[in-house]
């Protein structure tokens, strides 16, 4: 299957071209129906520029149904069975196309709630600010083993887990596409939106669809970030306007630049290891971050309090608080030096040594 390729054609049609379970991720950006009847002017008397054009005009409510379950039945049946599906919509639309998707098998992970740092105002004062539009994020079934980074979001939030609503501006400046001093496209999202989607929901080398590529936001940020994509648009004029675009990104340079990898995904360390490798000693006493519980590190790589309670790093650590589980790997510290030290830095410093050893040892 050809990849970093931008298709011209209709959607749908397009779309049963490409072989079954042959993409890993989807981002749909698809027509919100906005159903705008009259000219929006500002109170200036000056007009606004609303989206008008005929590719978000549809005769009826089931018109859009049925071109909604059209494209995403074909959408469901290119998407690998692990993979997973963004779509983004406004109150017009995102209803009626949750629904589509769950009857369809999708299963809904998420509604994630983009809020407009900097949104168009009402200006007609009958309604409340349209502040933000709705992601709805799905596996392909309950049964999938979708990717979500983890490790990565929490980074990108300030080392705090991810919140499914997300504060990004609008597309302004100088990252809006613009032709004879107007703006190219009028519903272009920012880089920021899919910089966080791609690399919550993807890994290196994933193939990434968008079936309404537009001017290829989408597939400008997957360059970068070293994804592959597929791009689908009707529009002649938008398909040269996203190739070029595309053509100038510099993808990031380091694969170690790219992003914090999931831990699950990492090659497991037994915390026996660290033993054997002499980074911690039998005896060693091992606590939490303040300091409420204590237990020594055995032989066996077992741990045992002075109470003669005992288990793995895991079992112990969830034991001594009273909870059903427990990463032990994030809970003890060892002391060095007269300061606390996680024992996952241990983990940390024995992958890294075992991946310079493969890089040796191949060179």
């Amino acid at each position: 299957m050809d990849k970093n390729i931008v298709l011209q054609g209709d959607c749908v049609e397009t779309l049963k071209t490409l072989a079954k379970n042959s993409v890993d991720l989807v981002f749909a950006d698809p027509p919100y129906n906005l159903q705008l009847s009259d000219l929006l002017v500002r109170p200036d008397q000056s007009s606004v520029a609303s989206v008008d054009d005929a590719w978000d005009q549809f005769d009826s409510f089931a018109a859009y149904d049925e071109f909604t379950l059209a494209w995403m039945r074909e959408v469901h049946r290119v998407l690998k069975p692990n993979g997973s599906i963004w779509v983004i919509g406004s109150y017009h639309n995102i209803f009626r196309v949750g629904k589509i998707m769950q009857d369809l098998g999708f299963w809904v992970l998420n509604d994630v709630i983009w809020r407009k740092t900097n949104p168009m105002p009402h200006f007609r004062g009958r309604r409340f600010t349209n502040a933000h539009e709705t992601m709805i994020w799905a596996a392909k079934s309950q049964k999938a083993k979708h990717t979500f980074n983890y490790e990565a979001m929490k980074a990108l939030n300030g080392d705090v887990q991810m919140r499914s609503d997300w504060e990004l501006p609008l597309c302004t400046g100088h990252e809006r596409l613009k032709e004879n001093g107007k703006r190219a496209h009028p519903t272009q999202k920012p880089e920021s939106l899919l910089a966080r989607v791609i690399l919550a929901s993807s890994k290196r080398d994933d193939v990434i669809l968008d079936p309404f590529f537009g001017t290829g936001t989408t597939g400008a940020v997957a360059r970068r970030l070293k994804r592959n994509f597929i791009g689908i648009e009707q529009d002649a004029a938008y398909v040269k306007l996203a190739r070029e675009r595309i053509d100038k990104v510099t993808p990031i340079a380091s694969l170690d630049l790219l992003a914090s990898e999931q831990k699950r995904a990492l090659p497991k360390i037994p915390f026996g290891t660290l033993i054997e490798r002499g980074m911690l000693q039998p005896g060693d006493r091992l606590f939490d971050s303040k300091k409420r519980f204590s237990a020594q590190v055995r032989a066996d790589g077992s741990l045992i309090t002075d109470s003669k309670e005992s288990g793995s790093i895991h079992s112990l650590g969830a034991q001594l608080q009273s909870l059903p589980s427990c990463n032990g790997w994030i809970f003890w510290h060892v002391e060095r030096d007269g300061k606390p030290v996680l024992i996952d830095r241990f983990r940390d410093d024995i992958r890294a040594s075992n991946e310079q050893d493969s890089v040796t040892n191949e060179s």
